[in-house]
């Protein structure tokens, strides 16, 4: 009998190890399909959740040079959270337990109450408990994984385990995809730089043959030519001064550092809301959703520039006594608005000389984002850019 109840155990011992180890390699070959963080985090949630189980599952992430945290992914979040992205922001007891160092090993991982929903009656889906997995590489402190379910139960010791080895698959993935990002970022500049030698180098050429043309009319001057041939030469060096000032432009405007070099996509756009004056010392207000999520830089340029254009035609066209920037950033999407009481404008009726609208149209399209613009005659006009970002992106 006895017998019979150790193979028993065995056997379900054996079973139990099958499974993690099945959990742990589909784990590790979602993670492995992108170096993209955003593809590799809501893969991770994607497998966490089929594979354990789970409905609910969110990821934090600090910061790799603030150290701030942010809402990094998120896995069917409750209406309560999902539709209140403030609710998301800031400290919270799992994430201030990390902070302080109490979230280290497998024993210390464990259920608690979730305290972003506590008080909450409506739109929790039933939560109120989740466990975090705290995210580290060797000693470095890169964020939080927690995940819920509506009728948890107390996590076994197998459990903690598992639990404890899925966070770190994850925060190999999440170390590997910002190397890879800072070796791109790298690797753009050099390119600039290659471009920007090139550009100097036909710069140089045109110069070249400027100054030949020109001493080519000083020879004439001397030679005491007819002055219509010198005056054919010099409007040919005039003409081709003018084709080299405009190459310099164009190469400048093209190839000069991004708005946000040495900023980050919130402070720029702070900057722009300080800087943009509505007449009579008015300032446009500025509030931010999310404020530590980086995101790809070029969706950090695309989302500057629409901003900027949006409140330079508020500056030159609405005649508005106030106006808003705003921008809240979930793991689904970006949303910038830009809001002011101005004259607004049939929006049916554009003059076709209005660039403005269609070039953030544009810019917008090309994040595969939507820009949608609400207005009317006298009752002022709202400008919304949404851009998906993580699996929809």
């Amino acid at each position: 009998m006895a017998q019979n109840q150790s193979r028993a155990t065995s056997a379900e011992q054996l079973r139990r190890r099958n499974r993690e180890l099945s959990i742990l390699m589909a784990m590790a070959g979602a993670l492995n399909q992108s170096v993209d963080l955003d593809q590799a985090l809501h893969a991770a949630l994607a497998q966490v959740a089929t594979l354990l189980n789970l409905r609910t599952g969110w990821i934090w992430l600090l910061d790799d040079e603030a150290g701030e945290s942010y809402l990094a992914a998120g896995q069917n979040l409750p209406p309560a959270l999902s539709a209140n992205p403030h609710r998301m922001e800031g400290n919270c007891y799992c994430l201030d337990t990390y902070r302080a160092g109490d979230l280290e090993g497998a024993a210390n991982i464990n259920v608690v109450t979730c305290s972003r929903l506590r008080g909450l009656v409506d739109g929790t889906d039933g939560l109120r408990y989740h466990a975090s997995i705290p995210l580290y590489a060797h000693e470095k402190k890169l964020g939080v994984l927690n995940v819920a379910f509506a009728d948890w139960r107390e996590l076994s010791p197998d459990d903690l385990n598992l639990l404890h080895a899925i966070g770190d698959l994850l925060a190999i993935a999440v170390e590997r995809a910002r190397l890879f990002a800072r070796s791109a970022q790298v690797g753009a500049v050099e390119e600039r730089n290659r471009l920007a030698r090139e550009i100097h180098d036909t710069l140089a050429q045109g110069l070249a043959a400027i100054a030949l043309r020109l001493e080519s009319v000083d020879a004439l001057l001397d030679a005491g030519a007819d002055p219509e041939r010198m005056r054919a030469s010099l409007r040919q060096t005039l003409a081709l001064t003018r084709a080299n000032l405009e190459e310099a432009r164009r190469s400048v405007l093209d190839l000069r550092a991004a708005p946000l070099e040495g900023q980050s996509l919130v402070g720029a756009l702070r900057a722009l809301a300080s800087e943009t004056h509505l007449g009579r010392g008015r300032r446009v207000s500025f509030k931010v959703v999310g404020a530590g999520r980086p995101l790809p830089m070029r969706i950090e340029v695309g989302v500057y520039r629409i901003a900027q254009e949006a409140l330079t035609n508020v500056v030159r066209h609405a005649r508005a006594t106030r106006a808003s920037l705003s921008l809240t950033m979930t793991p689904e999407e970006a949303r910038l608005t830009v809001d002011d009481n101005g004259a607004g404008f049939d929006a049916d009726s554009v003059p076709p000389d209005r660039y403005g609208l269609r070039g953030m149209s544009e810019r917008a399209r090309l994040l595969n984002g939507e820009l949608r613009v609400a207005t009317s005659p006298g009752e002022g006009t709202c400008v919304e850019v949404v851009v998906p970002l993580g699996e929809r992106a």
